[in-house]
């Protein structure tokens, strides 16, 4: 398994990230069977919201239900959080994050969070008061770091015209069908092509240049709720022949080599699985050390429909 040095922090992070939105309906063994495969492939980043699930925390709150850890494993994961998002709103207050916080730590049943993310922009934000919550938090020990969640460079400028603490890591969506994270830099001032268009502000070198970690989430998704494109000889036929071809060359599965493909930047993407099968875990893992060289990662990005002028 690939680690990252997350940049203005301690944490040595692995480049797969496990997300646990779907586990509310496992059982009790399904989720610890979960968790011990992604350990085992080298996994030490798991992923939680307080949305998650049928209502606030429940999935945060199966997960501290069934997964313990004693106190030295729990230094050796990091566990992370996002809040901000409400019924119909978002809600970027000190008194909802806070509040959030402890119900996420008491649902997590654990004593901090490594990192607590902001979920979504909140246009409505006061950058003073998510100050005031971090430095609240920061100080109580209860959460480490801090980051966003599909933010823009210009939203993440605001924040840290208040807030001290780094934001080290920003959550975005990123597959090679849905890459405008990467595209748009690709077919720059080009007239006419939908590819051109900038839509995050250059984020992708705004955060190579900040030290700011890209997670990639829905990373085999089509489009922004498509399904996956893995398989889908329908509508991606070439780009899966290339997945198989290269799939076979390496010992992998094509998840493996879709899992390379984002990790091969050397912006260190780490990729965010929503999966709750062990077997996608462990094949994903397996690709994400592969080194894709120059020929074959263009290969793959031109066979998902990306032009390349």
């Amino acid at each position: 398994m690939k680690t990252y040095d997350l940049p203005n922090t301690t944490l040595q992070a692995s480049s797969i990230i496990l997300g646990f939105m779907r586990i509310e309906a496992l059982d009790d063994e399904q989720i610890r069977t979960l968790v011990a495969t992604a350990r085992d492939a080298g996994v030490t980043v798991f992923d939680h919201a307080d949305i998650y699930g049928s209502e606030l925390h429940a999935c945060e709150r199966r997960f501290g239900e069934t997964v313990s850890f004693s106190s030295s494993e729990r230094e050796q994961v990091i566990i992370q959080s996002k809040v901000g998002i409400r019924a119909g709103f978002f809600d970027f207050s000190a008194e909802h994050i806070l509040h959030e916080v402890d119900k996420s730590l008491a649902a997590l049943r654990t004593d901090y969070l490594d990192l607590l993310l902001l979920h979504r922009p909140d246009t409505l934000v006061e950058p003073a008061e998510v100050a005031a919550a971090f430095d609240a938090l920061h100080s109580a020990g209860k959460v480490r770091n801090f980051g966003v969640s599909n933010h823009t460079p210009g939203q993440i400028e605001l924040l840290k015209t208040a807030v001290t603490q780094p934001l080290v890591v920003n959550q975005v969506q990123l597959s090679v069908t849905h890459a405008p994270l990467i595209a748009t830099g690709l077919a720059a001032n080009i007239g006419g092509l939908d590819q051109s268009v900038v839509r995050d502000n250059g984020l992708l070198d705004y955060a190579r240049i900040n030290g700011i970690t890209l997670q990639a989430w829905s990373p085999f998704q089509k489009g922004f709720s498509d399904g996956v494109f893995l398989g889908d000889r329908e509508n991606y036929a070439e780009l899966n022949n290339v997945l198989d071809e290269l799939a076979a060359q390496f010992g992998v599965t094509p998840t493996g080599i879709a899992t390379a493909w984002i990790t091969r930047h050397p912006a260190n993407i780490q990729v965010v699985l929503g999966t709750t099968n062990p077997s996608r875990v462990a094949e994903a893992a397996a690709g994400s050390n592969i080194k894709l060289n120059r020929e074959q990662w263009y290969r793959i990005y031109r066979a998902a429909g990306h032009t390349l002028p």
